[in-house]
C-alpha cells in the first residue's frame, strides 16, 4: 500500500485519514520506584499522540514556518528528550518543506562548540524548541550564536491554525533534513536525507526485520540521532503500529526501566548499542529479572558500534529465565551516510559468529581459526547481508581496489539509501561518497553477486573496515583508529575491552586506546575511567600492572602511558561513542581530568609532552591565520 507513496508527508496523511484516532506513540514521563524492595514498576504519567493528533500539530506548526518564509530554509531542531514535541516539530518542518536540522539541547554548564559547528555549517533560520527549554536557553547562552537565532516554542502553538497550512511540492528527491555526524573523527558534518532515501531505508528495515502491523516498539534512543530518529521514531509511524518512548537519561539512570518497558507493553522490537545490553547484564538483579517477562520480543537489534559474541552470550544467559530467546538478537550495520541500516542479520535465526586468528588479522588477512579454544583467536560477529537494493564491496583503501575474499578491506556501499553527500561540503562529498574503483567491470559484478546487485559506478566510503563471507559482513574497525604498531594492525576497540576487564575499578564502555609519536615509533596511549566508589582508594600501582600485564599478554603490545580519568569525563560523541581523537588531543595537552598519569618513562613522556603541545599550538594559529 505504502509503495504509491514517495515521501513521508504522504504516509502521516495517510495515516491520519485512515488511522485518526490509532495510538501512534506513547511516551513514559514518570517512573515511580519502589525503594523499599530495591524493584521498580512502571506507574507511569503517559504523553501520547494518535495519527489525527500528531497529523493536526504537525499541520500547525507548518503554518508558522510558512507565515515566515522559512520553506526551502533550514530549522534548527532543539528539544529535550523527555517529551513527544521533538515529533511533532519534525513533521511539522517536514509538512512546510524546511530542512529538519536535529540537535542535542545544551546542558547547564555545558560547552556549545558542537552545536555553535552545526550552526555555523547548517546557517538556519529559525530555532524550533519548547517554551521552557528557550527561556533557559536565552538565559545561560545569551551572547551564543544559537541564543540569537529567530525562535518558535511549538509547545504553545494554536492548533486550529492547522486549517490555514498550505501543501508544499515535495518529490522523492526533495532534502528532507540534515543528521550531523557524531563527530567521533572530527568537526561535525551534515549528511543530506532525501525523502527518497528515508522511504527506501524504511521499506528495507521493514522487510529485514519481518515488521507486520502486529510490530510493537519500545525505545530509549535519542531521536536526534540516526538510530533513534529513523528506527524507532519514523519505522513505526510508516507501519502504522504504536511505538513506546521512554528518554535515554530514563534508561541510563535505571537499565531495569527498558526491559520493564519492554515486558509490560509486550514489545516485539527493541534495541540499542552493545553497551545497552552489557549495562542491563551489569546492573539487573536476579531478583529483578524474575519480575521481567521478555517472551515477546522477537528483534533485538544490536549495532552503532561493535558487536561483541560475549556480550550476547552473557545476556542470553542472565535473561533466558525471562524468556529471552537467543535468536532475537539482530546484529547489523548502518550510519548516517546511509540513511541507517545498510545489513541486517536474518530475523529468527542465531547470529552468525566467525573464530579467526589473530595474528592475520592484523596483516588484513581472514583465516578461520583451527579452535576456538586457542587464545590467539578473535570471535568476531556477522552483521547480516547487505539488504535490498544495496551494494556492497571490500576495497584496499589506498589503492581503491577490490580485496579478496580472505582480506580485509575498507567498507563501500551503494544504492537508494546512500545519503546525498555532506552539506555545503563539495571536496568532502566527492571524496567520501563519489569513490570509483580502479578495477571495474566483471571482478564488481561477481563481487556483488552475493548482495543482490549489480556495478555500481560510484560508492560511498564508509570508513570502516571489514570483511564479507559467504555474503555475511563482518565489521573489524574503523579506518583512521586503526593501531599500527611495528607493521602490525591492533583495532583500539579490542585494545580498550581487555582494558576494562583487566580490573573492577575500570568503568565499562569508557576508555580510550590510540598511538603518539616518540623516538621515531609510534607507542601505545590508554586513557580509562575509574568507577566512582573506586575513586578515594584506588590502588593505582595495581590497576596499571593489570592494565599492562593484560594489554601484554593480550595483544603483545607495551603500554607507554596510562592515563587513569575522573568518572564521566572521557570525551564522547553526542551518540556516546569514544572520542579517540579528542583523547589523543587531551592527553598531549594535558586537559584531561585526570585522577593518576602514569608512564614509562616520565622524565622524557615531559619533554615530549611539551614539544607535542607547542608545535599543535603552532599548527593551530597557523590554520586560524593568527600571528605567530
Amino acid at each position: 500500500m505504502l509503495q504509491k507513496f514517495s515521501t513521508l508527508v504522504d504516509v502521516l496523511r495517510e495515516r491520519a485519514q485512515q488511522q485518526q484516532d490509532c495510538q501512534a506513540y506513547t511516551f513514559i514521563t514518570k517512573i515511580d520506584e519502589d525503594q523499599d524492595t530495591k524493584l521498580s514498576s512502571l506507574n507511569t504519567k503517559l504523553s501520547s499522540l494518535t495519527y489525527g493528533e500528531l497529523d493536526r500539530l504537525a499541520r500547525a506548526i507548518a503554518v508558522q514556518l510558512q507565515s515566515i518564509g522559512a520553506t526551502g530554509q533550514r530549522a534548527l531542531l532543539l528539544y529535550p528528550s523527555s517529551g513527544l514535541e521533538f515529533i511533532a516539530a519534525f513533521f511539522g518542518c517536514l509538512y512546510a518543506s524546511v530542512v529538519a536540522v536535529p540537535a542535542y539541547p545544551p546542558k547547564r554548564n555545558q560547552k556549545m562548540s558542537r552545536l555553535e559547528a552545526i550552526v555555523a555549517d547548517a546557517q538556519p533560520q529559525v530555532l524550533l524548541t519548547t517554551e521552557a527549554l528557550l527561556t533557559n536557553i536565552k538565559s545561560q547562552f545569551a551572547e551564543d550564536p544559537v541564543a540569537r537565532l529567530r525562535c518558535l516554542a511549538t509547545d504553545n502553538i494554536d492548533e486550529a491554525q492547522a486549517e490555514s497550512w498550505q501543501k508544499t511540492t515535495l518529490e522523492n528527491s526533495t532534502l528532507a533534513f540534515l543528521q550531523y555526524t557524531s563527530g567521533s573523527t572530527g568537526t561535525p558534518k551534515g549528511v543530506m536525507m532525501s525523502h527518497g532515501n528515508l522511504m527506501h531505508n524504511q521499506k528495507i528495515i521493514q522487510q529485514a526485520m519481518q515488521h507486520t502491523e502486529k510490530t510493537i516498539f519500545v525505545g530509549w534512543l535519542p531521536l536526534f540521532h540516526d538510530m533513534g530518529l529513523i528506527g524507532n521514531m519514523l519505522q513505526p509511524m510508516y507501519l502504522g503500529i504504536p511505538c513506546i518512548l521512554m528518554s535515554p537519561e530514563t534508561f541510563l539512570q535505571r537499565p531495569l526501566r527498558w526491559l520493564q518497558a519492554i515486558s509490560q507493553y509486550k514489545a516485539t522490537t527493541s534495541g540499542g548499542p552493545n553497551f545497552a545490553y552489557e549495562l542491563c547484564v551489569n546492573k539487573i538483579t536476579p531478583e529483578q529479572q524474575a519480575t521481567l517477562d521478555l517472551s515477546s520480543w522477537q528483534v533485538a537489534f544490536n549495532g552503532a558500534e561493535p558487536v561483541r559474541a560475549e556480550t550476547m552470550e552473557r545476556f542470553a544467559a542472565a535473561f533466558a529465565s525471562c524468556g529471552f530467546r537467543r535468536e532475537a538478537f539482530y546484529p547489523c550495520y548502518g550510519m548516517a551516510e546511509t540513511t541507517l541500516i545498510v545489513s541486517g542479520s536474518q530475523a529468527s535465526g542465531l547470529p552468525v559468529l566467525q573464530t579467526i586468528q589473530k595474528a592475520a588479522l592484523e596483516q588484513n588477512r581472514v583465516v578461520p581459526a583451527k579452535s576456538t579454544k586457542d587464545t590467539l583467536t578473535q570471535t568476531v560477529v556477522g552483521c547480516g547481508q547487505p539488504l535490498e537494493d544495496l551494494q556492497v564491496v571490500i576495497v584496499h583503501p589506498k589503492t581503491m581496489t577490490q580485496c579478496k575474499p580472505n582480506e580485509v578491506g575498507e567498507i563501500w556501499v551503494s544504492g537508494p539509501s546512500v545519503a546525498q553527500g555532506y552539506w555545503n561540503r563539495i571536496d568532502q562529498t566527492e571524496q567520501t561518497f563519489r569513490a570509483r574503483l580502479q578495477d571495474t567491470g566483471v571482478s564488481v559484478t561477481s563481487a556483488l553477486a552475493t548482495t543482490g546487485g549489480g556495478a555500481s559506478e560510484s560508492f560511498l566510503r564508509t570508513g570502516d573496515l571489514g570483511f564479507l563471507q559467504d555474503g555475511e559482513l563482518f565489521v573489524t574497525g574503523r579506518v583512521k583508529d586503526v593501531i599500527i604498531i611495528r607493521g602490525q594492525n591492533h583495532y583500539p576497540q579490542d585494545i580498550e575491552l581487555t582494558v576494562e576487564k583487566s580490573h573492577p575499578a575500570l568503568r565499562s564502555g569508557c576508555g580510550a586506546a590510540f598511538t603518539v609519536e616518540g623516538k621515531g615509533e609510534e607507542r601505545l596511549v590508554v586513557v580509562q575511567e575509574v568507577e566512582r566508589s573506586y575513586l578515594r582508594k584506588l590502588d593505582v600501582n595495581g590497576v596499571v600492572g593489570n592494565i599492562r600485564q593484560a594489554v601484554a599478554a593480550e595483544h603483545g603490545l607495551q603500554v607507554y602511558a596510562t592515563v587513569l580519568v575522573k568518572t564521566g569525563s572521557i570525551p564522547k560523541t553526542s551518540s556516546g561513542k569514544i572520542q579517540r581523537h579528542a583523547c589523543r588531543s587531551g592527553f598531549l595537552t594535558g586537559s584531561l581530568n585526570v585522577v593518576e598519569d602514569w608512564s614509562e618513562n616520565p622524565q622524557n613522556k615531559v619533554k615530549f609532552l611539551h614539544l607535542q603541545s607547542e608545535v599543535e599550538s603552532i599548527l593551530q594559529k597557523i590554520s586560524t591565520g593568527k600571528q605567530l
